[in-house]
């Protein structure tokens, strides 16, 4: 179809190919099943979406409200290509959701279609399958737009190095057509943001380039190289990272902030659709907090070689910026991110120190600058709401945190993180199995971790040794040693089952469990499981002592006059 055979027609809503006129939506609807018969591999399938943005990188083939009829018509007959065409759920899933990836479609289309379309057609099945199997996956721009091979399968790492190195060249250059042809050719719509993060962090690094910079990105919105969707996640993923970035760039926040007044009074950044720079917490001091940068890192990576915990409490201690609940938090969220990037010996490094820190608060607003930059990291680090998500379960298990303080993450912070951690701390056994997932408490205590019955029988044998000595600091010292503080559970059961069979001494036990309720070493949290496990297990004691639900029903009523379990708990 060459440009002398094709012209528009009135307002834009025909094409003329060929002497005959095509409205533009019949053509959309022509077209998709001609590229469904070609099958999934066809070049002409990747480039089509693609082709639907611009004619002749100047001008849109399609106008918006033509596309969106165009798909509009194509979802609802999807049962009668479904005859003909047996792979077409699937091919037709694949080009909604690339036309929502390159921001052809709104993401609304899919929830608007399948509320107007009958439950059982296979319109709505597509719409679901994109949505599901596409759209809702890890990384899915970049699934997208390799499903029909795409950017010459180049990896996320292979277009942001090419991104830095198209950048360095304008900036020694300064030629801006070589410029756009190479991001032309990068061929990853969904990704230009990556431009913007890049072009905008170089130019808070470059001062003599900060001009160049701005005017390319300003000069590719304005041809429609860039769209505005990709121009504000660009600068909203700069203001994610604002605080990181003021450790190396001590004027990050002030230089940000001039580049969204100029990009939004030059009109190719909409500033309102921006979260406020001032939302967050106040940038510390640049200068203190440069200098707890260098610190913090020497701090980290000698811990890392020596494993010495009581070593960076030292530190922390004796350095006076550290006071600072706010340094606190950055040095915790520094030392996830390093340990995030490294083999699980650093990882569990890190949660022994993290448990050995004691400041939970500060641990919290940790988590919480962590998740709200978890979608950004996922496009240097792709499992890292998986890795996070351990962290942040490992945290609740070694009660660092406490499982409220999911709930209060979970309500100002939206991801998936939280999700999955819950879901983690939700399985069968989860305590063993997170305490293990990065090696369990070898680096703490030398030796390998113990088993669950190896651990078991060790309670068994302090509550022995407790009740034939009575020495409750020698129990509690044990019972600390265990180095399990998730599973003190057991503790609590085995102590109340010891009293329901009425063996020796049961005071004494009941002492044991007030001491360590008292003292901090085992939670209410802990202790509510405990008794939780013995009124489960109801049934079976029953055949040894007849009248246990009653001796447990005491225990309980006498618990909670001691305060170690709170008054709403009730038998099932």
């Amino acid at each position: 179809m060459t440009q002398r055979r094709r012209g528009w027609g009135k307002e834009g809503s025909k094409l003329r190919i060929q002497g005959q006129t095509i409205g533009l939506v019949s053509l959309l609807k022509k077209l998709i099943p001609f590229f469904c018969n070609k099958g999934n591999g066809h070049s002409d399938s990747t480039n089509f979406d693609a082709d639907l943005r611009t004619r002749n990188g100047r001008v849109p083939l399609l106008f918006p409200p033509e596309v969106y009829r165009g798909f509009n018509k194509l979802v609802a007959s999807a049962d009668d290509l479904f005859v003909d065409i047996p792979n077409a759920v699937d091919v037709l899933a694949v080009f909604v959701a690339r036309a929502i990836v390159d921001d052809i479609l709104p993401p609304a289309f899919l929830k608007k279609q399948i509320n107007l379309l009958p439950d059982d057609s296979k319109g709505v099945e597509v719409l679901k399958k994109a949505e599901k199997s596409y759209l809702a996956a890890p990384l899915h721009a970049e699934v997208v737009e390799k499903r029909w091979g795409g950017a010459d399968n180049w990896t996320a790492e292979d277009v942001k190095g090419r991104i830095n190195d198209l950048l360095k060249e304008y900036v020694m250059s300064g030629d801006k057509k070589e410029a756009f042809r190479c991001i032309k050719g990068l061929k990853v719509p969904f990704f230009h943001h990556e431009i913007v993060k890049r072009a905008l962090i170089m130019a808070m690094e470059r001062q003599k380039a900060q001009v160049k910079l701005l005017d390319l990105l300003k000069e590719a919105v304005k041809v429609g190289l860039i769209n505005t969707t990709q121009v504000t996640k660009g600068f909203s993923r700069i203001i994610d990272s604002v605080e990181d970035l003021s450790l190396d760039i001590p004027e990050a926040h002030i230089v940000l902030q001039s580049f969204i007044s100029k990009a939004a009074s030059e009109g190719w950044l909409c500033a309102s659709s921006l979260k406020s720079l001032s939302a967050g917490e106040k940038l510390l001091e640049n200068s203190s907090a440069n200098v707890f940068k260098d610190k913090a890192k020497s701090i980290v990576r000698e811990y890392f070689l020596s494993g010495d915990t009581s070593e960076v409490v030292h530190c922390l201690d004796t350095e006076p910026s550290a006071s600072s609940s706010q340094i606190r938090a950055i040095f915790v969220k520094y030392l996830i991110t390093l340990a995030m990037d490294r083999k699980k010996r650093e990882k569990e490094m890190a949660c022994v120190l993290v448990c050995s820190l004691g400041f939970p608060k500060d641990v919290r607003n940790a988590f919480s600058m962590l998740i709200e930059s978890a979608d950004h990291t996922a496009l240097d680090n792709p499992v890292v709401v998986e890795d996070l998500a351990m962290f942040l379960a490992r945290a609740v298990v070694d009660e660092v945190l406490a499982p409220r303080d999911l709930e209060e993450l979970g309500s100002s912070v939206e991801g998936n993180v939280i999700q999955t951690a819950k879901t983690l701390l939700e399985t069968r056994l989860s305590g063993e199995r997170i305490l293990r997932c990065w090696g369990g408490r070898g680096i703490e205590i030398k030796s390998p971790g113990c088993t669950v019955s190896e651990v078991k029988e060790k309670i068994q044998v302090l509550l022995e040794e407790y009740v034939s000595g009575g020495d409750l600091k020698e129990a509690c010292r044990c019972v600390k040693e265990l180095g399990m503080s998730f599973f003190h559970h057991e503790v609590v059961k085995k102590s109340v089952v010891r009293i329901i069979e009425e063996k020796e001494k049961k005071e004494r036990v009941w002492k044991l469990l007030k001491v360590c309720f008292e003292s901090g070493l085992v939670a209410i949290y802990q202790m509510t499981k405990g008794f939780k496990r013995v009124g489960e297990s109801l049934e079976d004691l029953s055949l040894d002592v007849p009248d246990a639900a009653e001796k447990f029903s005491y225990c309980v009523e006498r618990a909670k006059v001691d305060g170690f379990l709170d008054k709403s708990f009730a038998i099932k």
